[in-house]
């Protein structure tokens, strides 16, 4: 039997997808060790108090070159959200919490953990015109368990996803949607409300070298000194290198969404050869299609230096 969801109606949905022009709460899911970018993330979200509340920080799942299984992963990610509150002065207790340590096999046994019980308990106290929007820069394991766990969470959550790419690309394989793609599935055909961050031709832009950084972030306090550090430490090669920060695409949109360019498509089906599938009579989600670098670089940039 296929598992029945909540169905927004196209004006609830709309509302919803409106993007936001005041502060906002937030929850945070981010596979924070895997890379380099989603400490950058964390740390913009945490100095835009202005723009967004974080509630909560979710260590989701990875695996690959950084670890061996999703749990290793999830276990490592929440150890880095400590080590990035430790550096910014922000208590842990109450606001980091361990993800799930296994990908979603199906869809009648999704992974308890006590991020997902989190996520539910916060979501569920929403009100109708204060949605709690869902950050995953991640696999969407956590986001896509708790759905199943509690259905109802979609009518009280947006969620903001960077995952898969362009949807005028090859193909959709990326690390965070290849991760776990039953999850990648659930949260393009459940109908919640999504807004698509697609790396390969939209976020990509968003890259910079360590000489830039040496100037604009090295000397920024511990925090500044230690993403600068882990950039140095990604490639053992800057000559003429440049990083993609992924992740703060997501926390730039909620703090100006005029620097994350969207529109409003149907809701893309995502094929067993993991590509990208159009079926025009599937629910409205947002999608972004350009982004301003500079501009989020500079948000950043101030932040990091005590200057807005």
């Amino acid at each position: 039997m296929a598992m029945e969801f909540p169905q927004l109606s196209e004006a609830q949905r709309m509302q919803r997808l409106v993007p936001p022009s005041g502060a906002v709460r937030i929850v945070l899911d981010t596979d924070t060790y895997n890379e380099v970018d989603d400490q950058f993330a964390v740390t913009h979200s945490l100095l835009s108090p202005g723009a967004m509340t974080v509630e909560a920080i979710y260590a989701a799942p990875f695996s690959g070159s950084r670890a061996a299984t999703p749990a290793e992963g999830m276990e490592k990610s929440y150890e880095e959200i400590l080590r990035l509150l430790g550096m910014l002065g922000v208590a842990a207790d109450g606001l980091a919490w361990r993800g799930s340590t296994a990908y979603l096999l199906d869809m009648e046994t999704p992974p308890q953990s006590a991020a997902t019980a989190d996520l539910i308990e916060r979501a569920l106290k929403s009100g109708d015109d204060d949605p709690l929007y869902v950050v995953a820069i991640g696999a969407i394991t956590n986001v896509a368990s708790a759905i199943l766990q509690e259905p109802k969470i979609i009518e009280k959550i947006v969620v903001i996803w960077l995952g898969g790419h362009a949807l005028h690309w090859p193909s959709a394989r990326e690390f965070n949607l290849q991760q776990d793609l039953n999850a990648s599935r659930l949260v393009f055909d459940c109908g919640v409300p999504l807004v698509h961050l697609p790396c390969m031709g939209v976020v990509d832009r968003l890259s910079t070298t360590l000489a830039e950084l040496e100037v604009y972030v090295k000397g920024r306090g511990e925090i500044g000194d230690y993403l600068c550090e882990i950039i140095r430490g990604y490639s053992d090669d800057h000559f003429a290198y440049s990083k993609v920060i992924w992740d703060i695409a997501a926390t730039a949109y909620l703090v100006n969404p005029s620097w994350v360019s969207t529109h409003i498509v149907n809701s893309p089906v995502l094929t067993d050869q993991i590509t990208w599938s159009v079926d025009r009579s599937r629910h409205l989600i947002r999608c972004a299609y350009q982004l301003n670098r500079d501009a989020i670089f500079a948000d950043l940039f101030s932040k990091l230096a005590g200057e807005n």
